[in-house]
């Protein structure tokens, strides 16, 4: 499951509502041990799953550096020929 998150900051665009939304979804996912909860905690992972967005959104803008920013399709192209390379075998 967490193999899904993936790093956020210092990207040019800066992430997206929907990025760190489904790096929350996969976090919660993660602990609770559930990628679909039960009705009766349905409503406490839903409240988790914002509650950690929120606090993501908040490190994201908090964070500095003074590396440039990472171009996403640059960094999209190197994963996948780390992927290619990895099962090519």
């Amino acid at each position: 499951m967490c193999r899904n998150i993936r790093q956020l900051h210092n990207f040019e665009p800066p992430a997206t509502t929907d990025e760190v939304d489904a790096a929350a979804l996969q976090y919660v996912r993660k602990v609770s041990g559930s990628t679909r909860p039960s009705q009766a905690n349905q409503e406490a992972f839903d409240r988790a799953v914002a509650e950690v967005a929120h606090a993501t959104r908040h490190l994201l803008d908090a964070l500095v550096t003074t590396a440039a920013p990472k171009d996403r399709e640059v960094e999209a192209a190197k994963a996948r020929a780390r992927s290619a390379e990895r099962y090519a075998r």
